[in-house]
């Protein structure tokens, strides 16, 4: 499979690492806006975003995942290139431990050592950071981003675009709004609102409006 990675930050770093742990997979360019036209850099292809489509018409078996850490900015690219679901991949690094009855959107990235149990549903274009746990029956919807060592408890649900830090937990059967910002390291015990940002211990909301809206 030839894979075009969009973005080419330290971000991307992490998602060519899990593509080159597959031999089926090749990485054959990068897509980043810092380019603004298609040139051959150490033989492959970089170029602006805006250069996908012409490059499906260049390449068999291509698909594209979008390696960007940002919710707003991965949403953006998406809704840009219009392109059908099945022009996207999903990542799975083989040391992550997904359940059988889990369920990955595509253009989602599995980083190593996280944890996917039980009857997860995650959507698409997430980003499931290193060392993260979801835990059974819980369900993240499109443009979610877990960040490292993030643990969500059984039967949460986290809406569209938001973020959970680093080292932050997520109590049972608790429901995150939309485009919504977790603190690192903070622990939430209640239900949070769209469109705030919430930290410390337990978690508390310190802004209400739209910290990364979609």
């Amino acid at each position: 499979m030839n894979i075009f990675v969009i973005g080419h930050g330290g971000h991307s770093k992490v998602v060519a690492d899990i593509i080159r742990t597959y031999y089926e997979y090749q990485i054959v360019g990068y897509l980043d806006n810092k380019y603004e036209e298609v040139q051959i850099i150490n033989d492959e292809f970089c170029g602006p975003i805006r250069a996908a489509r012409q490059l499906i018409e260049n390449f068999t078996d291509v698909k594209f995942i979008i390696a960007i850490g940002d919710n707003k900015n991965r949403k953006s690219i998406v809704k840009e290139l219009s392109l059908t679901f099945e022009y996207y991949t999903t990542l799975i690094h083989p040391l992550a431990c997904i359940s059988p009855t889990a369920k990955i959107g595509h253009g989602t990235v599995v980083m190593p050592y996280a944890v996917i149990n039980a009857d997860a549903v995650i959507g698409n274009h997430c980003i499931i950071n290193s060392c993260s746990v979801i835990e059974h029956d819980s369900r993240l919807e499109d443009f979610v981003h877990l960040c490292p060592n993030s643990t969500i408890a059984g039967t949460v649900k986290i809406r569209e675009g938001s973020c959970v830090g680093s080292g932050a937990t997520i109590i049972p059967n608790k429901t995150i709004g939309e485009w919504t910002m977790i603190g690192a390291g903070a622990t939430v015990i209640d239900h949070l609102p769209d469109n705030c940002l919430a930290v410390g211990t337990p978690a508390r909301v310190k802004m209400n409006k739209k910290v990364n809206a979609g």
